[in-house]
């Protein structure tokens, strides 16, 4: 398996040079990280959502101190959107919006995303920010998810699943390393990166980063329908 992405889209001309980047740590966005700097798109922000009420990455249920590391080891600056728990959608897009006009009014020039394939996910994104005349990226579209997650592990990055639709997946998978393994227990009908929600995960080492961050995996829970594995930052 190569250890590299095959050729996707050509660069915008002239390609962003202040890019926000949809960040939730895992692999899709790390990838799309990758990407960018492979096509030479200046990414100069991560964005991401964090709940207000636990201090942990939407959805994902990593900590908040764990975001921060990630984002020093991939050397760019995050940008946190706190939302409530429960969020609505027009608060969660009200407070989104004031995030990204003010990136914007800093000189961001493009947002990028690393959405594979549901076409309704993107046309949402291009819609809010075609108003504001930004280009919405997305370097990752249409790629065939199974070789993607395969040339992810070949790569050399490292992921643990941090969160899981106990109804698609074993809870037993709370917490595996996101590895060949574990893509050879998927069922046929889970999406091997995970595109429709199966399953989440928090990326700590590979070639976006400096260095590798030290994590471990701690206590799983189940909660709102989700089984959730908790990572811990190591000594």
């Amino acid at each position: 398996m190569s250890s590299s992405l095959p050729e996707g889209p050509a660069a915008p001309i002239p390609p962003p040079r202040a890019a926000v980047l949809s960040w939730s740590g895992g692999k899709d966005s790390s990838l799309a990280l990758w990407e960018a700097r492979r096509l030479g798109w200046g990414v100069r922000w991560l964005l991401t959502t964090v709940t207000e009420a636990y201090g942990r990455v939407s959805m994902h249920g990593v900590r908040e101190e764990l975001l921060d590391e990630q984002a020093q080891g991939v050397g760019v600056e995050v940008r946190k959107v706190r939302i409530p728990s429960p969020c609505t959608n027009a608060e969660y897009e009200a407070r989104m919006g004031r995030a990204v006009r003010e990136l914007v009014a800093e000189g961001a020039d493009a947002f990028v995303f690393g959405d594979l394939f549901l076409a309704d996910v993107r046309a949402y994104r291009e819609a809010h920010l075609r108003d504001l005349g930004v280009a919405a990226l997305f370097p990752l579209w249409g790629r065939d998810t199974a070789a993607l997650a395969r040339t992810f592990v070949a790569a050399g990055f490292r992921a643990y699943v941090v969160c899981l639709d106990p109804r698609r997946l074993d809870r037993a998978l709370a917490g595996a390393p996101f590895d060949d393994a574990f893509l050879d227990r998927l069922p046929s009908d889970v999406d091997p990166c995970g595109e429709r929600g199966e399953f989440h995960t928090f990326v700590w080492d590979g070639p976006i980063f400096r260095q590798p961050l030290v994590v471990a995996t701690g206590e799983v829970v189940e909660r709102d329908g989700f089984v959730f594995c908790d990572l811990v930052a190591g000594p």
